[in-house]
């Protein structure tokens, strides 16, 4: 294992710290709000959580070595998003761990269609924290489209998790 990089880890630890934000406010929200969808999106707001926590727990798992996670269902209830949400908490921990390893070590393992893949172990690494961040942002976006202003992006961006750490050492 590599020496940790600090700012790499800071990068994921917003990536979970906004996950974990996101999840605590969707199982606030009525179990209908998870069907809503945005406009011309086929993708409901508990299909985008779904996938969001399948591919992190993917990205940790062939970031460590390990096989897939077990499939589960697209969540209907609140239930369902605490289930969610705790494995992407794990998820998340995994990916952080990742931090510490070779960032150029080529990762092999075969898709979903079978295809052969082959990629070095930043560009997954890189890929989670984007792909996190793009399903936010759809899942803010088909609430908000259905009426629901109570996920606030800027509430749980970069910055605000900054200050948080500032006001926490204060």
């Amino acid at each position: 294992m590599s020496e940790r990089n600090e700012t790499l880890d800071q990068l994921l630890r917003h990536m979970a710290w906004a996950n974990a934000a996101l999840f605590k406010q969707l199982a606030s929200l009525p179990d209908a709000a998870l069907g809503h969808t945005a406009p011309g999106s086929e993708w409901s707001v508990g299909a985008i959580a779904h996938h969001l926590v399948t591919a992190a727990e993917n990205y940790a798992q062939r970031l460590h070595g390990e096989p897939r996670a077990p499939k589960r269902e697209v969540p209907t209830d609140v239930a369902g998003i605490s289930e969610l949400r705790a494995a992407l908490a794990t998820a998340d921990a995994k990916l952080r761990k990742a931090a510490g390893l070779g960032g150029e070590e080529i990762l092999r393992w075969t898709s979903f269609n079978g295809e052969a893949m082959a990629f070095p172990r930043w560009v997954l690494v890189n890929q989670s924290v984007h792909h996190a961040t793009e399903h936010r942002a759809q899942i803010a976006g088909a609430l908000a489209a259905n009426g629901i202003r109570s996920v606030d992006l800027d509430a749980i961006d970069v910055w605000s998790l900054h200050d948080e750490h500032v006001t926490a050492e204060e």
